[in-house]
């Protein structure tokens, strides 16, 4: 695959977090609790966004580059996006942000190109869904089983762009006035779930239990992005101390290379599970809306 260290480790999360949700249907069908198939079919869809992601799914063009804004700086992968490369180009070319900054910018542009790849693979699923249902001649109670379950997918596909034109929105705005000193969260992923929790059905009460479970996430993921930088660090070492022939210092550097990567992997998967469940709790207060 020609991933990075931190790739890796995160593919290893994600397929992590994978495998406990399929064991987890799996004991559900068992119970026949998911007679429409809408749980399996998001567990495909799932795995389908994860072999895009990480250039498995035998496809060249969706291969990632062997890069993070960590290791190669800022200029080695494209977002794919006519209108987010020209935003970022502004950004970059504006004098408003320090190096810091930019990393942090970059960071969001990433995690919107990402939001928009997960877009369309539901939208293909669900234009898949629906050419199968179109050739169904008998109605029954079962297509009205499916018929649901569309109208389930549609309400996600509403829900992710929905978050899709905030996130840009919110791109435009700080691409041409810089960050905001007294915003309240810096983390792409922890403003996105802010943006939609103001827009959901909480009470003032629960909003601000909702504010300051937010901050905890956000500092776990700032643990995250400190161990992931390490680990960089750390496979850079062990490449350079591999070509020396020190066998002792190598040992050395293999050992504090395996500790950072299985601590890498394990605080990937606590960030990435604690995602899902803040993000299922938000879609629940979004649907309350919609009754």
């Amino acid at each position: 695959l020609h991933l990075s260290a931190v790739k890796l480790a995160e593919l290893h999360s994600d397929l992590k977090i994978q495998e406990k949700d399929e064991l987890s249907w799996k004991k559900l069908k068992a119970e026949g609790l998911d007679e429409d198939g809408e749980k399996e079919a998001k567990l495909r869809r799932n795995l389908n966004v994860i072999m895009t992601k990480y250039g498995m799914n035998g496809k060249k063009d969706s291969q990632l580059v062997d890069s993070n804004y960590i290791k190669d700086g800022t200029e080695s992968d494209t977002l794919d996006d006519p209108r987010l490369e020209k935003l970022w180009s502004k950004a970059k070319t504006s004098g408003k942000f320090s190096d810091e900054e930019l990393d942090k910018l970059w960071r969001e542009f990433k995690h919107h190109k990402e939001k928009i790849r997960e877009y369309n693979i539901l939208l293909e699923t669900v234009s898949r869904t629906e050419d199968i249902h179109k050739n169904v001649i008998n109605p029954s109670e079962e297509n009205l089983v499916k018929e649901e379950v569309l109208h389930n997918k549609h309400r996600e596909l509403k829900d992710k762009l929905r978050s899709i034109n905030q996130g840009f929105e919110r791109l435009r705005k700080v691409s041409h006035q810089g960050y905001d000193a007294t915003s309240e969260f810096e983390e792409p992923r922890v403003i996105d779930l802010w943006d939609m929790a103001k827009s959901a059905n909480f009470t003032e009460k629960e909003l601000e239990s909702f504010r300051e479970e937010l901050k905890h996430f956000e500092a776990k993921i700032e643990k995250h992005h400190h161990y992931q930088k390490q680990l960089e660090i750390s496979h850079q070492k062990l490449k350079h101390v591999e070509g020396t022939g020190d066998k002792e210092h190598l040992n050395r550097n293999r050992e504090k290379y395996a500790m950072l990567e299985e601590k890498t992997k394990e605080l990937g998967y606590k960030v990435k599970k604690h995602l899902q469940d803040l993000s299922s709790r938000i879609s629940q207060g979004l649907q309350h809306n919609e009754l």
